[in-house]
């Protein structure tokens, strides 16, 4: 549903062992693959069979990766300096899993990355194989394409992350805001808390998109991104009533006395509300990105909405906890890092909490590692 999903974590992936040999190897030949096929940008640029609109993304590109670290305070390394053409519409595919009465996303774990709520693959059919047996244990699944993701810095020896024919074609405001997500992974990861990494790097990306909408794009950039975003945040508003709506069913008094029928009716009818106001806000929008999340929503579950909150649920805080820093970059990943020192995600979500006064948006938080009866596992 987001214009890029989850980091992929190739480089945890690569360093992951006890995952099974079969997934390990789809894992190190999928990344290298990308990293084969990049050259750098200036080679690109001075290629004659490249196309003029590509050489005035790649530029366009350049332009950004400068901005992310002059003004934004953002790692200056290899990464984004190449670019890598895919033949493809997705640089990974992610599969996610939740329970059938729980938006709480199955965990897989590696070394370095910790336990992430997501299990990414290189190619479509396995990934759909993989979301088939998560299906066969009684859980919910869905299967998304990324765009970009980020090696957190791993792989800055190697060129670093390259930039995508997944992603280069974007709206400015938004390859911009690309770019400043996947680069604020490399400034701070917390292994095992997928929440507070998502949300940080989304607020890093929307906090910075929108200074370089303002300091540096064209009156028609900033139109073009105007109505794009503006559909975005219409359907993330429908999306997090949604789960919130879904949050309280599942802790209903009928889901604790374990009347199952009760709310799968519930839910049906929170899902084909859902649905109905989609529809709603659909035929009020216009141009090609009226049908965006036509897909998404026919095939939304819990697992669907569970991943969308991982990147939504403590944006508000650390927008928040930006401006109590100053607006000063610097100040702000300092604070942030204060905060995922903290031993645990309960203590963190606290201390943001504290730091701001901004509670997280999703209220189920306190389930987390926890699944209802029921479908789950």
């Amino acid at each position: 549903m987001r214009p890029h999903g989850a980091i992929a974590l190739a480089a945890a992936l690569l360093l992951g062992g006890c995952a099974d040999l079969g997934y390990y190897w789809q894992s190190a030949s999928g990344h290298l693959g990308i990293l084969r096929a990049a050259r750098p940008v200036p080679d690109w640029l001075a290629d004659p069979t490249a196309s003029a609109a590509l050489k005035a993304k790649l530029e366009l590109a350049q332009r950004i990766r400068r901005f992310a670290v002059s003004e934004l305070a953002l790692p200056d390394n290899p990464s984004y300096t190449s670019y890598a053409e895919l033949h493809r519409n997705a640089a990974v595919w992610n599969v996610v899993a939740a329970p059938r009465y729980s938006l709480t996303l199955e965990n897989w774990c590696f070394p370095v990355a910790g336990c992430v709520g997501y299990r990414g693959y290189y190619d479509l059919a396995a990934a759909q194989a993989e979301a088939e047996a998560q299906r066969a244990k009684g859980l919910e699944t869905a299967v998304y394409p990324v765009p970009a993701y980020s090696t957190l810095g791993w792989m800055n020896w190697a060129g670093g992350d390259p930039l995508l024919s997944t992603f280069i074609g974007y709206p400015e405001g938004e390859l911009a805001r690309i770019v400043f997500h996947e680069l604020a992974h490399q400034v701070l990861y917390v292994p095992g808390d997928t929440v507070f990494n998502e949300s940080y790097a989304t607020a890093v990306e929307r906090l910075g998109g929108a200074i370089w909408l303002q300091r540096e794009a064209s009156d028609a950039a900033r139109t073009e991104y105007a109505r794009f975003d503006a559909q975005r945040q219409q359907f993330r508003a429908l999306a997090l009533s949604t789960r919130r709506a879904l949050d309280r069913i599942y802790g209903s008094a009928e889901a604790k006395a374990g009347e199952w029928a009760a709310v799968d009716a519930m839910k049906k009818a929170a899902m084909d509300d859902f649905r109905e106001r989609y529809a709603q806000l659909r035929a009020g929008w216009q141009g090609p990105r009226q049908g965006a999340y036509d897909g998404w929503v026919a095939r939304a579950n819990n697992a669907a909405f569970g991943a969308q909150g991982a990147y939504d649920d403590l944006v508000p805080a650390f927008e928040a906890l930006f401006e109590r820093e100053g607006r000063q970059w610097p100040r702000f990943y300092k604070a942030v890092r204060r905060i995922a020192a903290l031993p645990n995600a309960e203590e963190r979500r606290q201390a943001l909490q504290t730091a701001t006064g901004v509670m997280q948006t999703n209220s189920d938080f306190h389930h987390e590692h926890k699944t209802h009866g029921g479908g789950g596992a």
